[in-house]
């Protein structure tokens, strides 16, 4: 079957409960396949990190429906236990949206995913500033769509044991199982910074406070009744018959023509370390099935670019953290230029967009400087760009074709200071028809880059396109 962990909002502890089911299921010696609802990036590292498996993203927006019922079914028949972290509140996702004649107002909700993978959610309901009112969450929450199975609740930040018993009595009418009593911890924290979570790789104490999930883990829940709802069905979970993907979620994001694999491996380089983390698994898997070879390197300590490499994939993450340590490598800035400007294909998603500037301005007002093929710089600010973007290609380009329509999201804290003038994309909201702008640098024509990150999905003409670009150098 499997489990969607949901929240009542944000802020409860979705990701702490996750991580400490995960630590536990992981220490018993037990194979677990997670997922992620949503377009996050950070998150997933932490559940890679714990399970050893790719964390997978299940965001019908940036692929569609049916690619969120196919992927959750792939991957989690080959594993024991399955769990999905949920995003915002249970009931949160973008606005109301037309399907089918249907108006859904929490598409790409956890709501949402679980009706299309038919899983009961567990209910996290923050504690710290309530008692009694705790029946009146929980009620609300399990009537108000009869839709979605409520399997149970954790109660998180609990403060003492008269404080459980307060909570135990207001929840005994509802006749609401408790699957975990998670009381307050303060040995037990994740850092945090201007884009959420510090990712995995900046923590040398993970281990150590893995291990402390764990712990709590093997305690605080209770197992006898959450192992069967874990539990992985064989075959994989009856997924929701007949739904079909809107419209627009097919015939603009799945690109339609034949597809085929590179005959003869082509070698890619991706920037992936502390500065650049931020990849959708299933775009490097892509890739890889459509005749890469993938080879790793770090722009912040190599001192060169990988051996004969036909193209690069920088990703998103935190260079605007690392600009100085980027800035003093040279050589490996001087490399990626060289090969830009003779010609080699590039890929660069925000993080990796603001590496290929002539600057990056970091929060204390000091000035890096970066590769420098593209005639801007980053400056980094207070203001958060942050949601779902509907794309047009206004060119052809590396990797898409002129007028196509795209979905992508957006979330940074810098600016460019002047725009390119032949963008990649017009960009609207994705759930209106209010445009936002241009944006996107596709000149030299050999690079993407732009602050939207695209999750591929099943649309293989993008890496495929891309592919084809590098093969021609070959």
């Amino acid at each position: 079957m499997g489990l969607i962990i949901a929240g009542e909002r944000s802020g409860v502890g979705k990701t702490t409960v996750t991580l400490t089911l995960l630590a536990s299921l992981c220490r018993r010696g037990l194979q677990v396949q997670s997922f992620k609802v949503g377009p996050d990036y950070i998150d997933p590292m932490f559940h890679t990190y714990v399970t050893g498996r790719a964390c997978r993203n299940l965001d019908p927006v940036l692929t569609s429906e049916t690619y969120v019922q196919q992927c959750f079914a792939d991957h989690s028949q080959l594993v024991e236990y399955t769990l999905v972290e949920g995003v915002m509140g249970l009931f949160d996702g973008v606005s109301s949206f037309a399907k089918d004649k249907e108006q859904i107002t929490d598409f790409a909700s956890t709501a949402h995913i679980a009706r299309l993978l038919n899983l009961p959610v567990l209910l996290v309901i923050d504690c710290s500033r309530l008692s009694g009112s705790v029946a009146a969450i929980a009620h609300g929450y399990r009537s108000f769509d009869a839709r979605i199975k409520i399997a149970g609740v954790v109660l998180n930040r609990v403060g003492s044991d008269r404080h459980l018993f307060l909570l135990k009595e207001a929840l005994q009418p509802l006749q609401l199982p408790i699957l975990g009593v998670l009381r307050r911890q303060d040995n037990i924290t994740i850092p945090d910074r201007h884009l959420g979570l510090v990712p995995t790789a900046e923590l040398p104490q993970l281990n150590t406070l893995i291990d402390r999930l764990a712990d709590l883990g093997d305690t605080c829940f209770d197992w006898q009744n959450l192992l069967p709802l874990l539990q992985t069905s064989l075959p994989h979970p009856r997924l929701v018959s007949g739904v079909k993907p809107h419209p627009r979620l097919v015939s603009e994001v799945v690109l339609r023509s034949r597809t085929r694999r590179i005959p003869h491996p082509i070698r890619i380089a991706i920037a992936r370390d502390r500065a650049f983390n931020f990849y959708y698994q299933d775009n490097l898997d892509l890739l890889q099935q459509l005749g890469a070879e993938l080879i790793f390197w770090s722009p912040l300590v190599d001192a060169e670019l990988p051996s004969d490499v036909l193209g690069m994939y920088f990703g998103g993450g935190f260079p605007e953290v690392f600009a100085q340590q980027l800035a003093e490598n040279t050589s490996a800035r001087q490399a990626v230029q060289t090969a830009i400007l003779a010609g080699m294909p590039a890929i660069a998603e925000c993080g990796g967009l603001m590496y290929l500037c002539e600057q990056i301005i970091d929060f204390a007002g000091k000035v890096w400087p970066m590769v420098g093929v593209l005639p801007t710089s980053a400056v980094m600010g207070e203001r958060l760009t942050l949601g779902y973007r509907r794309a047009v290609a206004l060119q052809d380009s590396l990797l898409l074709p002129v007028s196509i329509n795209i979905y992508g999201h957006e979330f940074h804290r810098s600016r460019l200071t002047s725009t390119p003038h032949q963008p990649l994309f017009e960009t609207y909201r994705y759930d209106c028809e209010e445009k936002i702008g241009c944006e996107g640098w596709g000149c030299p024509m050999n690079i993407h880059a732009s602050y939207i990150h695209l999750h591929w999905g099943k649309s293989q003409e993008i890496p495929l396109r891309f592919l084809q670009q590098c093969q021609r150098r070959d």
